[in-house]
């Protein structure tokens, strides 16, 4: 079997390759738009702003390859090789990937699966090029892992929704345009079947967010207060009522999102360029046994990954194919791994793997300390490991479902 590239191929990867060198350590402008995406690490290259970047890759099919063209993406076909040859050669360069984030990741192809055509030409859009940013009305303080037990409540009252309640874990709540919200409308209805996904915006008066500092000493988590929210009937993705499904939907895109390989194998190549530069006893770290030894479980389960993400890619091209197990388990092992790859990198530096913030002597800008901690927040968010192997158990490998204790 030959499984080089095709002609074709090879001068779409010539291409991709030569675009990344032209882009090779691209920064972006600090006084850009108000995002929690409007930087990147120093480095030395050109300068431009989020959105303009976001525009360039949509311009070119490196980004939101398959997404309609009158929805504001390439408007290409499918091409699992292609998209391929981009995740590849952005992975092994420094070209800053796309921005991401709820609304590209996760509100996008909900939209383009559920949403109506006034929906898709209203949002799609500026969600692509960065100048619309949603955050995730899910989670409360009562329902969390049992997220059909959320109680805010949407009532439609003169051709509003009023919405009054409180959702918390809310990420980018404090940067957000939009909010899509999950809200209880049908309060007589089984749990999961009175439960209505709306599009909120976040500037509609009766909002408050409050942000959260995490562990991180960063607000990356909120609490969102809603009074009296009133918005348009037709902001609603769905039918009434019908709103668990739609989130289900979402859910699906959250988890394959959490933690895409490509960007594991790049921070896998950084974490062996430091194990290079440091030593221990005058050698470079990566010869001593026991380092290697961690390094090498690591990069088989990047490869592992890797592959089982190729899976999930050639899956689209296949119409009905299931992939919300494939989809569960990688985020379940691309999160933890993430975490053990970074924990790795701080145990490489030694005493300096303990600092953190304004230390003179921090190295990478303490991204290594930073995302190790944010790793723990993704092992939760989007249903925690526990949730995702009971499932993966039952429903992907026909396990017994857990024993459900009597009177709990």
């Amino acid at each position: 079997m030959d499984l080089e590239y095709g002609p074709e191929y090879i001068e779409f990867l010539d291409e991709v390759a030569k675009f990344c060198k032209q882009y090779h350590g691209l920064t972006f402008n600090k006084d850009g738009p108000k995002t929690p995406f409007a930087e990147s690490e120093g480095s030395s290259g050109p300068v431009m702003h989020r959105s303009e970047w976001q525009k360039i890759l949509i311009e070119k099919g490196y980004f939101a390859r398959s997404v309609p063209r009158e929805y504001g993406g390439y408007g290409g076909e499918a091409d699992m090789l292609k998209s391929r040859i981009i995740a590849s050669e952005f992975s092994k360069s420094k070209t800053p990937t796309p921005m991401g984030g709820q609304g590209i990741d996760m509100l996008v192809p909900t939209l383009l699966e559920m949403g109506t055509e006034e929906q898709k030409q209203r949002y799609i859009k500026p969600t692509l090029h960065g100048e619309m940013i949603w955050c995730q009305g899910y989670s409360e303080p009562g329902a969390g892992s049992d997220l059909a037990s959320l109680q805010t409540k949407g009532e439609l009252i003169n051709g509003e929704w009023v919405i009054n309640g409180q959702k918390i874990w809310t990420s980018t709540a404090q940067f957000s345009q939009m909010c899509f919200c999950l809200v209880r409308t049908e309060p007589d209805a089984p749990k999961h079947a009175g439960i209505s996904y709306l599009l909120i915006p976040m500037d509609t008066p009766g909002i408050e967010v409050r942000p959260l500092v995490d562990m991180t000493l960063k607000p990356g988590f909120n609490e969102v207060f809603f009074t009296d929210v009133k918005i348009p009937e037709g902001n609603i993705i769905g039918k009434r009522g019908e709103g668990w499904a739609v989130a289900n939907a979402t859910l699906g895109y959250e988890r394959g999102s959490l933690a895409p390989p490509d960007a594991t194998m790049s921070r896998l190549n950084m974490l062996i360029d430091l194990m290079k530069n440091e030593t221990l006893d005058g050698k470079p770290l990566i010869e001593h046994p026991i380092y290697r030894d961690r390094l090498m479980q690591i990069q088989g389960k990047v490869l592992a990954q890797q592959s089982h993400g190729l899976r999930l890619l050639s899956a689209k091209l296949n119409p009905g194919t299931d992939v919300k197990i494939g989809k569960m388990i990688q985020k379940l092992t691309g999160t933890e791994l993430r975490h053990e790859l970074e924990g790795l990198a701080i145990d490489v530096m030694g005493e300096i793997g303990t600092l953190y913030e304004q230390s003179p002597h921090i190295k990478n800008d303490g991204t290594w300390q930073f995302i190790y901690m944010y790793f723990l927040g993704l092992i939760i968010g989007g249903g925690t490991s526990q949730i995702q192997k009971n499932i993966i158990a039952e429903r992907g490998l026909g396990m017994p479902k857990e024993p459900k204790i009597q009177g709990a």
